[in-house]
């Protein structure tokens, strides 16, 4: 979605002045998430006084094993209880507020020899109404009252269905949590600016596939790239530049989803190599209440005022 400079989209918001303090959510599908997408600029936002609050729409229970190293029957015996701990080590690493939106994952269904897709368990958050389940996360931001929201795109980064169904669910709360017909116990809150995470996108990809090859490093990215489709490239509006600190508490958090995150495979070289190669993380700003002048390398450009000395005089 490519935005024209200085378009607004919705009703105009009062940008905050520069003395409070900004206030960010990100919605996921899955704990591990958090870490895998954004987590440097998460890092690099709480670094910096701001509010970062992360939701957990599952709990990730029908997840698989996939690091090697955990794979043991007392892992996969009890793997909601294991991502539980997992994901409350990545929140005290990361420094942000955490909420469980309280549903069960669907898993990541696969076709059959014969290409056919198995049904949903009946009881999985994909199935789940927006009815229900965009109440509950409107009601978190209404208690949190977040200037800024990021999610995943309308295909949900990957077509996983509660990644899909994480867009829509966020994408309806929004707008239910500012409506006054939505009654809660706390007052109508109108965020400022959304956001789809755009981490993974072709000329990231490929500089770091790039960059493993020129080390001498086997790249996980090559297949990746050969069956690149681009008929699916999203645009980017906003470039977050991160300090190596900040990539390497990301990568502490994705460390500490030991069952979802192989070291071998996602932490192949250091953060500091991969800060050298692309030190931002990418957005696509989906929605704005306030006036936005793109690219961006601000998630809360135009939210904040800043207003310079001599006109304060």
């Amino acid at each position: 979605m490519d935005f024209p400079r200085s378009e607004l989209v919705g009703t105009p918001l009062v940008p905050l002045v520069e003395t409070e303090s900004p206030r960010l959510m990100h919605v996921h599908a899955h704990p591990d998430d958090e870490s895998s997408k954004g987590a440097a600029s998460t890092a690099k936002y709480v670094a910096e006084g701001v509010t970062v609050c992360v939701v957990t729409c599952t709990g990730g229970e029908r997840g698989d094993v996939l690091n090697p190293a955990v794979d043991l029957p007392e892992i996969r015996d009890n793997l909601a209880e294991v991502r539980l701990a997992e994901m409350a080590r990545a929140v005290e690493l990361l420094g942000v507020r955490h909420h469980w939106l309280g549903f069960i994952d669907s898993g990541y269904p696969q076709p059959d020899e014969a290409g056919v897709m198995p049904p949903l368990p009946a009881d999985c958050f994909a199935l789940v109404p927006l009815d229900v389940s965009a109440p509950k996360l409107a009601q978190l931001i209404r208690a949190e009252r977040p200037h800024v929201v990021t999610t995943y795109d309308e295909n949900g980064g990957y077509p996983h269905p509660d990644h899909i169904r994480c867009h829509e669910v966020t994408m309806a709360a929004i707008e239910l949590a500012a409506s006054p017909e939505f009654v809660s116990d706390n007052e109508p809150w109108q965020v400022h600016k959304v956001y789809f995470h755009a981490g993974f996108h072709y000329e990231r990809i490929k500089a770091l596939h790039d960059a493993l090859i020129s080390s001498g490093r086997e790249s996980r990215f090559a297949d990746w790239l050969e069956n690149w489709d681009h008929a699916g490239d999203r645009s980017i509006s906003t470039y977050v530049r991160c300090d190596v600190a900040h990539f390497e508490i990301r990568d502490d958090a994705l460390r500490a989803h030991a069952t979802q995150i192989d070291p071998n495979v996602w932490l192949q070289f250091p953060a500091s190599a991969q800060h050298e190669v692309w030190p931002t993380e990418d957005y696509e700003l989906a929605r704005s209440w306030v006036t936005v002048s793109l690219p961006e390398t601000d998630l809360f450009a135009g939210v904040i005022a800043h207003t310079s000395a001599e006109a304060t005089a």
